[in-house]
């Protein structure tokens, strides 16, 4: 996720219509909270039917489609306001609302056992930091000495030990910072999703590992219009040897597919990315990287949909990773783990600059029962691919989540059997210690196998 002004036009209500209002304490500029006007129904998968005729019935839902697993068409239905959306992959539907229908809706899903959950959908998206990009230039992190610590880490230490002074003439400080650079490892044959504005698909550095694409924005191809979408996809496959530039992929090697879940000026919604993950995990993906959310209130509880999708993919063998979020204004405010970041079965991925501080945007672990932070990963000044075969340089916690997921990508190849809760463990287990709280990176620094 990167940082700036929330959207604009329709889709930005509240979850009766009102404009929302800035939180307070929340500083001008930070993104907040918005609503379709849709809600998002979890059924019981075993009786999916049953709640959705509840709906029909006692609610006055009429007109229903049904997507089931890949299958194309989803976009469009999402742009429809005149029908509701059930994806059967998921037991998921998006049902479309009228304000006199609201308190059927609640009182249904109350009374119904097969509705697992009902919840107004949200405004997701990705937009550029804006602010000056500070970090603490004079922070260098602290080793423990023990003798397996320094057996693990040797070569994160001798990277760390450059502090800001970061040469990237050959490689781009993210892939020196988790030694990426040393490992062996190249994805290959790994499926991995990148969940976002889409991608350049001319862009000589990936046309060679887009292996499948898909655009879940009603009118719009997979074509990025925005380039945060190119920039995610570059830091997580992008070539060990680019033409004309240094290296800024994690696993070169991989297999991308490709999922538009946010238009051209960065934004989403629910419904639209859960279509996406259905997709992805369909199509065999063992990593599914999200660099897209929302923001949460202090006290607010994790989404029940997407945890309950995030549970449902790692069955499935597919991890999940997502952006912490961009809403602190350190070190005089610390906003919680955005949703989708914020479910328990996510990982939540924060950002740290080149001096390896806390990046000033990067949200903290305020919220409990899932708003942790579980890793963290370079996320200021970093250098990828952009639209139009060209490059730039990015700063967010959306740029360290394909840190994360190329590293999964790694983990994945070198344990093709593991299932998607062992490779998490690996992950987190073989994190770098630093010298802040785990409230605001987790396990630690990201490192590659």
């Amino acid at each position: 996720m990167t940082n700036g002004p929330g959207p604009v036009g329709p889709m930005g209500k509240g979850p009766n219509g009102e404009r929302p209002q800035q939180r307070a304490g929340m500083p001008l500029g930070a993104q907040q909270t918005e609503y379709t006007g849709r809600y998002v129904v979890l059924l019981d998968q075993q009786e999916p039917d049953r709640g959705m005729e509840a709906l029909r019935s006692s609610v006055g839902i009429s007109s229903v489609e049904r997507v089931r697993g890949a299958e194309p068409g989803a976009a469009e239905l999402l742009g429809r306001t005149d029908v509701s959306v059930v994806f059967d992959e998921l037991g998921v539907a998006v049902v479309d609302v009228q304000p006199d229908q609201r308190h059927a809706l609640v009182t249904t899903a109350e009374a119904e056992p097969t509705i697992v959950a009902t919840e107004p959908e949200r405004v997701v998206y990705a937009s550029v930091i804006t602010e000056p990009q500070r970090t603490l230039t004079g922070f260098f992190p602290t080793y423990r000495s023990d003798d397996d610590e320094v057996s693990r880490h040797t070569r994160a230490e001798l990277a760390t030990s450059l502090g800001p002074a970061w040469d990237e003439q050959n490689t781009t400080w993210g892939i020196q910072g988790i030694r990426a650079n040393w490992s062996h490892l190249t994805g290959s044959g790994v499926k991995v999703a990148v969940l976002d504005t889409g991608v350049d698909t001319d862009h000589p550095d990936l046309t060679g590992c887009v292996e499948a694409t898909a655009s879940f924005v009603s009118g719009a191809s997979v074509e990025d219009g925005h380039g945060h979408g190119t920039h995610c996809v570059g830091t997580v496959a992008g070539p060990a040897k680019p033409g004309h530039a240094p290296r800024y992929g994690v696993a070169g090697e991989a297999r991308v597919l490709v999922g538009k879940v946010l238009s051209d000026q960065g934004v989403g919604s629910d419904g639209g990315i859960l279509a996406g993950m259905a997709w992805a995990v369909a199509q065999g993906a063992r990593v599914v990287s999200m660099s897209l959310g929302a923001p949460v209130e202090p006290g607010e509880l994790f989404p029940q949909t997407y945890e309950n999708v995030a549970r449902r993919a790692l069955r499935r063998g597919t991890v999940i990773v997502a952006a912490a979020g961009n809403e602190s204004r350190r070190p005089g405010f610390v906003a919680p783990v955005g949703r989708p970041a914020n479910c328990p079965s996510i990982l939540a991925v924060a950002a740290l600059g080149k001096d390896l501080g806390t990046a000033f945007f990067s949200c903290g672990a305020i919220n409990g029962a899932g708003g942790e932070v579980n890793i963290a990963a370079p996320g200021v000044d970093i250098f990828s691919a952009a639209p139009d075969g060209t490059y730039q340089t990015m700063s967010g916690t959306s740029m360290a989540t394909p840190h994360a997921a190329g590293v999964v990508t790694l983990l994945a190849q070198a344990h093709p059997d593991a299932s998607a809760a062992d490779l998490s463990t690996r992950l987190l287990s073989g994190a770098h210690p630093l010298a802040q709280p785990g409230a605001d990176i987790g396990a630690g620094l990201l490192q590659a196998p």
